[in-house]
């Protein structure tokens, strides 16, 4: 994690290189100095910790970073591009976490990077920078004392600066409330390379022990809050907290971790609800506070004239669907409407059917199998056609390229094929109708109505 106290405002200005308005304005925010406790201070150097444009002005100025580690990968000895993807810097807004596959390289980027945040004012925060393995445990004597010995002969390195370095207890790293880690596994388990080579352990990544506990805190302070409350507030508080936290973490390794706090989180509720009936038995305080919903016999719930009204979401409930990564340096803000329509179901340049119908189909097109791209004409289709009883459904709807749609709608029996419209010489040949107004032109009945995007 970088440090913002110091930060060079004229380096930070020099960096943003907006027009002059806009250059003043932001100039103006930095040096409008701090009223704390009544007690006015100059700001002659960093940023308004907690104030709207802080997270936008630390991403300007580590703007860079990860071109600093694609140099490094590039000037180490061997094939660039190996190198390159060898060697990863992962950042969001001030915390950012390096990997690599030998430790040389980790302590040579962590030297470089300081250098390159001293030219902004910056500095590593030292209580939060550590080296770690991710399936290893590097605290042990004898490997501290290899890094060491192997890096007290860098001219540019100083044996003060070695003896600072800060060594993980643990496997593994925490990042943004996740644990990484890689476990050792069988034949049957392991992960494998490209070339289908076992590796011998998988990585995993699971909520960080620390995020785990804040989440269950939170809820107990609730819990312990709410004691002569109706059940019904309760669940009302209670169910915010678990939906935003369930969607966060519903991308990774975490089936087992939300079991075990629903169990936590029900032990909480049930010494709550004995609490508030000392005198009523364990089985008529259950089915006041509990009852079935579909196959749960166990859902903390709220009834009303017998029927559940109101309940309390599951950890468990929450669907793990994995995260797929952004591909290459693709932004929302570089025009390609279809690649973000079809990750995210969604985009308010895009007709609402055809972003839905895109990410349903993973950006592929239902008839040829190929992805869609940038340029390519999109229409929807109904998979039965309308003129043969099909619904104007979603589940009866597809996404096709436009000559694909050409395709399939000739060959799907929604265009006329009576004996009377049939050729005499070749009777699977079907004559088009002269239209009404202009004789030169033709009409051929479609599967529907076209619904076209490009």
């Amino acid at each position: 994690m970088v440090s913002f106290d110091k930060i060079d405002h004229d380096e930070l200005l020099r960096k943003i290189n907006t027009f002059p308005t806009m250059q003043r304005l932001i100039k103006a925010w930095l040096k409008s100095g701090v009223m704390d406790d009544g007690q006015f201070s100059e700001t002659n150097e960093g940023t308004p910790q907690g104030g709207v444009i802080s997270p936008l002005l630390m991403n300007i100025a580590l703007h860079g970073l990860e071109q600093l580690t694609i140099d490094y990968a590039r000037s180490l000895k061997g094939k660039k591009k190996v190198n390159q993807n060898t060697i990863s810097l992962i950042r969001y807004a001030d915390d950012f976490v390096i990997l690599a596959n030998e430790s040389s390289q980790i302590i040579e980027m962590r030297e470089l990077v300081k250098t390159w945040l001293a030219t902004m004012g910056l500095e590593l925060s030292p209580s939060k920078t550590s080296i770690g393995h991710t399936l290893q445990n590097p605290q042990q004597s004898t490997e501290r004392k290899e890094y060491i010995s192997m890096y007290t002969r860098k001219k540019y390195l100083l044996t003060e600066e070695v003896e600072d370095l800060k060594f993980s207890d643990e496997a593994g790293f925490d990042f943004l409330g996740f644990n990484v880690r890689q476990y050792e596994m069988d034949k049957n388990q392991s992960g494998k390379l490209s070339n289908g080579k076992l590796l011998g352990f998988k990585t995993l990544i699971k909520p960080s022990k620390k995020a785990i506990k804040k989440h269950y805190d939170a809820i107990s302070g609730i819990i312990e809050s709410h004691k002569s409350a109706p059940h019904e507030r309760l669940i009302k508080h209670l169910n915010p907290i678990i939906i935003g936290w369930v969607n966060y973490y519903s991308t990774v390794v975490s089936k087992e971790t939300f079991s075990e706090i629903d169990h936590l989180v029900y032990q909480k509720l049930s010494r709550w609800a004995k609490r508030r009936h000392p005198g009523k038995s364990g089985t008529w305080v259950s089915n006041k506070y509990w009852h079935t919903v579909g196959g749960n016999n166990w859902v903390f719930s709220v009834t009303r004239d017998g029927k559940v009204a109101e309940t309390l979401i599951d950890h468990d409930s929450k669907k793990i669907v994995r995260h797929v990564k952004v591909k290459g340096i693709a932004s929302p803000f570089d025009g390609n409407l279809k690649y973000w329509s079809s990750r995210r179901g969604e985009h308010p340049l895009v007709p609402k059917r055809v972003a839905i119908l895109l990410k349903k189909q993973q950006g592929k097109c239902n008839h040829c199998g190929l992805y869609f791209r940038e340029d390519d004409l999109v229409e929807i289709d109904h998979i039965i056609p309308t003129s043969l009883g099909g619904k104007d459904r979603y589940e009866n709807l597809q996404a096709l390229h436009r000559h694909c749609h050409d395709s399939k709608t000739a060959n799907d029996g929604s265009q006329k094929s009576d004996s009377s419209e049939r050729g005499t010489h070749n009777k699977s040949q079907i004559i088009e109708e002269p239209c009404e107004v202009k004789v030169s032109r033709t009409v051929l009945k479609t599967s529907g109505t076209r619904e076209s995007f490009a």
